[in-house]
């Protein structure tokens, strides 16, 4: 790629849950579900304060260091079975604004990928539910990477299959640890929360609130 195609090139990485489909729910009943079955009750804020993180690393913070990785393996798998089960049984529906700004994106030639610490099993489900398969070149999941959020592996890695480099890239995430991960690689980054408490270059309660601007401006 030359220079000015570099400086054209554009991308958004889309965190999945919680930033394009509200799945929460399943997450927290298949968790605590799992969990209870193991004997090891679990509080929502424990729930919380995991999100957005990949499975072994949440497990590992739950079980202790101790926990082999057969089990952590093994609870983690009955756990995504689990989700899956409610997200098809109960179905799944994008955020507000969340399918009207992909679309957007696609038809104004900004690239798209999808980031996510979820399995790439999970991914597939919500991206076919919600009906935005077409409009994305990449989805990048757990299996994609070696370590979670916060560190930027799963962002950069988006970010190579699209072919445009870091700094041309704007990530949307609705977790902490997600917004950490797009500093830490270069990324500018919008954030998503209701309650504000997220240090995003562009934060708004809801994507339906996003200037119509907002992506053009953080790259410049």
């Amino acid at each position: 790629m030359t220079a000015a195609q570099d400086d054209k090139s554009r991308a958004v990485l889309w965190d999945l849950d919680g930033t394009l489909v509200d799945s929460g729910d399943y997450h927290w009943r298949s968790w605590r579900d799992t969990m209870a079955a193991e004997g090891q009750p679990l509080t929502y804020q424990q729930f919380l304060d995991s999100f957005g993180q990949r499975n072994d690393r949440i497990l590992t913070g739950w079980l202790g260091r101790d926990a082999s990785p057969s089990l952590i393996a093994r609870i983690g798998d009955a756990k995504e079975a689990l989700y899956r089960e409610f997200a098809r049984s109960e179905g799944l529906v994008a955020l507000p604004g969340a399918e009207q700004w992909v679309k957007r994106l696609h038809a104004d030639g900004w690239r798209q990928a999808i980031a996510s610490s979820a399995p790439r099993a999970n991914v597939e489900v919500m991206v076919e539910a919600v009906g935005i398969a077409g409009y994305l070149q990449a989805l990048v999941a757990a299996e994609d990477v070696t370590v979670g959020k916060p560190d930027p592996q799963v962002f950069l890695t988006a970010a190579a299959r699209l072919g445009v480099p870091a700094r041309r890239c704007v990530v949307v995430e609705d977790a902490p640890a997600g917004v950490e991960a797009a500093r830490a690689g270069g990324m500018r980054s919008i954030g998503v929360s209701a309650t504000g408490n997220l240090a995003a270059d562009l934060l708004v309660r809801s994507l339906a609130d996003l200037p119509p601007d907002a992506f053009e401006r953080l790259l410049g």
